[in-house]
């Protein structure tokens, strides 16, 4: 089974790093669309042509099986994928939403995430469409606090408890009793330490990476194969300098080889 990853950036990085561990059988491709970064920043119809393009690719080299490790390119143009693309398509916010559906018993939930996949309101329709409550907060200082490598830093401690300390006000007086949290964005993983110290024990946290390769392997029972897998092949559309760099904080180990493709305009 050969996998497509495919994120905006860096984040997606971190899904792959929790299929890999979760489905070490299966052979990966990863798409970085560094030059068309941030997907945020752009509209739906951009969004849905970037990500149908980069769809398009990953299935040229032979994916049999794309993950949509990018929140915005989930939550504006999964349709869009999926008309595009020829095998079968997982995106990371039905995953997230899926997760916090097994996992709260009270039925209320929190999400954070950036600003553009909040103002998207992607989990919170996802969620209430599996009879959730929610409550979604922007967190825009996270993103590049990680990218700088502040992981365990001080300011990204105080960053991160003074968002979580006004998510929880919120949720109090929404009246919503959370017993969930999902990290809405694939940059968030690398800050899942520093989150569950920041809320309440009774408080479980969603990590989105986790959440996604462990529905990818259940939809792909039976069907993986056994071989050894081949090395994972990186693809950007911007500095391979910069992805071998960046991308091998996000990953956990370094990135060697990466192939600078040009997707168009």
């Amino acid at each position: 089974m050969k996998i497509g990853v495919f994120d905006s950036g860096f984040g997606g990085l971190t899904v792959l790093r929790a299929l890999m561990d979760r489905i070490p059988e299966a052979s990966y491709l990863y798409l970085g669309d560094t030059a068309r970064l941030p997907y945020g920043a752009k509209s739906r119809e951009t969004v849905a042509r970037y990500a149908a393009s980069s769809a398009k690719f990953l299935v040229g080299e032979g994916a049999e099986f794309l993950v949509i490790a990018c929140n915005t390119a989930s939550a504006l143009a999964l349709d869009a994928i999926r008309d595009a693309a020829s095998v079968p398509v997982l995106g990371v916010v039905e995953t997230g939403a899926n997760a916090a559906d097994v996992s709260s018993a009270t039925r209320d939930v929190m999400v954070i995430a950036t600003a553009a996949t909040v103002e998207s309101h992607a989990y919170a329709a996802a969620c209430r469409a599996r009879g959730l409550r929610v409550i979604e907060k922007a967190c825009p200082l996270l993103v590049p606090l990680v990218e700088e490598g502040w992981i365990e830093h001080p300011v990204t401690a105080e960053v991160l408890r003074i968002y979580l300390t006004e998510l929880t006000e919120q949720a109090r007086q929404a009246e919503l009793n959370a017993d969930t949290l999902v990290l809405g964005c694939t940059h968030y993983p690398l800050l899942r330490g520093q989150i569950e110290r920041a809320v309440p024990e009774t408080l479980w946290v969603i990590d989105s990476a986790v959440a996604t390769a462990a529905q990818v392997d259940r939809r792909l029972a039976g069907s993986r194969g056994t071989n050894t897998a081949e090395p994972p092949q990186f693809f950007a559309t911007d500095s391979v300098a910069k992805f071998r760099t960046l991308g091998s904080r996000f990953l956990g180990h370094a990135i060697e080889s990466v192939e600078l493709v040009d997707l168009g305009n």
